[in-house]
């Protein structure tokens, strides 16, 4: 534990949501919805508004459908919230080099090792300056929160939302922590805290008064121990400035399972290339792909094979990940597919064309062995119907532009026709206007900054009040703080 609150966490207000909002000036103050549309699509995260409503992120869409029938609902658009992202990190690393990114809206920053703050004032101060930074920058609101631990920044800036500071005096965190449910500290979910309810035990405070040994003997030795230093506020965990990931995946769930096997073997191998495309985008490399099938009875098979050495190939990955799929009994229908490298490094091998000529000599070997015979006819993959093709071309919420109407965003597909509402983040809400789908001026566009004209922060933080530490420094050098 720190004697000052000199650890930040920020987390983004709904960000998925609000950046859709900030985008759409005709959804603003209204519920909105992200996630997938299917029928067995997922809330991945809902405004303010929505959740008003009932409507939570991990939810059935279906469900949130039930609760918010009026909402907004719009299909992820991860470009614009992984450029979003890049402006709030590249703010954050201004304000030290101990950043550790959670995700694309949530970090933790060390402002004592980046000498913006040594004690409750300018922790503050920097807290409220990195708040007006990210709304003049991008448009969103964060909240804050600042303590002595990583423990207490991040309960900090869960109790200061929506778009608030909440600043931990160190010394205060036993009190503060103690009438909160103990679902509040990091690991307990939802079973762990059933079980240390029907032990008597609903508060932090019944934790702490608990004692470890009793602790323990309810959840184990391990957990039991850190769960009673965390009801007592004690977290000694760095914030580290690099996650190094384990693996790289991506999966898809399908509205209606697929049965066709050349259509599951298209879906893998499409699967495959979106995972290299990630793969070297990070940089990295890896040995080991894995195949993910969640069968029509929620049977879930993983299979994997490990190569000679580490590869961000397409053709080596895509290949690997079709012979697995030959292991597999997908018969009674596939509901979901994935890809993942796993053995990541950050480098390539030097023979990566002779390991990709392997593959195919293997594959081709395994086409021939498995050949029909010259009688039989090989299925053509099932097809998608209209709706389903208009509905991937046109996917709600996503960007268009018209050449005579300009930007603007789909509303919803279906029957042959797109809906389209014309605006754009700085305008009033626009009209909206039906085309045929496969009307020529019609065309898929990229995302529109949220902000206009985003303000010169080239020189920010050198604004905020500086810390003692830093002034005393300055002093010291006989020179003056820019």
């Amino acid at each position: 534990m720190r004697p000052a609150p000199t650890i930040l966490h920020l987390d983004m207000d709904a960000f998925y949501a609000s950046a859709e909002q900030a985008a759409k000036p005709s959804l603003r103050g209204k519920a909105v919805v992200v996630g997938g549309l299917g029928p067995r699509g997922v809330v991945a995260t809902a405004s303010y508004e929505a959740r008003r409503l009932g409507v939570h992120s991990a939810m059935p869409t279906a469900q949130a459908r039930r609760l918010a029938p009026n909402a907004a609902y719009l299909v992820p658009r991860f470009s614009l919230y992984r450029t979003v992202s890049d402006q709030v990190m590249e703010l954050l690393g201004r304000l030290s080099p101990l950043v550790e990114p959670l995700s694309l809206d949530e970090a933790f920053v060390d402002l004592e090792a980046g000498g913006t703050a040594d004690d409750s004032a300018s922790a503050r101060a920097t807290g409220e300056g990195l708040r007006a930074a990210i709304r003049a920058v991008t448009g969103l609101s964060g909240s804050v929160g600042l303590a002595g631990s990583k423990m207490l920044a991040k309960i900090a800036s869960e109790e200061a939302k929506p778009d608030g500071l909440l600043l931990i005096e160190p010394g205060t965190e036993r009190e503060l922590l103690a009438p909160m449910s103990v679902r509040i500290l990091p690991g307990v979910g939802p079973a762990t805290g059933d079980h240390l309810r029907r032990a008597g035990m609903t508060t932090v405070h019944d934790l702490a008064e608990a004692g470890e040994a009793e602790l323990v003997r309810l959840v184990g030795k391990a957990h039991g121990h850190g769960l009673h230093r965390m009801a007592l506020g004690l977290d000694d965990r760095p914030v580290v400035a690099e996650r190094d990931a384990k693996s790289v995946s991506v999966e898809d769930t399908f509205d209606v399972d697929l049965h066709d096997r050349v259509r599951v073997r298209a879906e893998v191998e499409r699967l495959a290339v979106r995972c290299v495309e990630r793969l070297r985008a990070a940089d990295r490399s890896g040995r080991t792909v894995v195949l993910k099938v969640r069968r029509y009875d929620f049977s879930t098979l993983t299979r994997s094979e490990t190569l000679r050495g580490p590869t961000d190939d397409p053709t080596v990955v895509r290949e690997a990940a079709a012979r697995l799929l030959e292991s597999v009994d997908t018969t009674g229908g596939v509901r979901l597919l994935g890809v993942g490298v796993t053995g990541l490094a950050d480098y390539t091998q030097e023979d990566l064309f002779a390991q990709a000529a392997d593959a195919r000599e293997l594959a081709q070997r395994d086409r021939e062995h498995h050949a029909p015979a010259a009688e039989e006819s090989v299925p053509e993959p099932e097809a998608d119907t209209a709706e389903q093709l208009a509905a991937r071309r046109w996917p709600a919420g996503h960007d268009v532009h018209h050449e005579e109407h300009g930007h603007g965003w789909v509303q919803g597909s279906g029957i042959g026709r797109v809906t389209v509402r014309f605006e754009e983040p700085w305008s009033a809400p626009g009209r909206v206007l039906t085309f045929r789908i496969d009307d020529p001026l019609l065309r898929p566009a990229d995302p529109l900054p949220l902000v206009r004209e985003s303000p010169d922060y080239s020189s920010w933080p050198a604004s905020l009040p500086k810390s003692r530490s830093s002034g005393a420094a300055a002093s010291e050098g006989g020179e003056s703080s820019p």
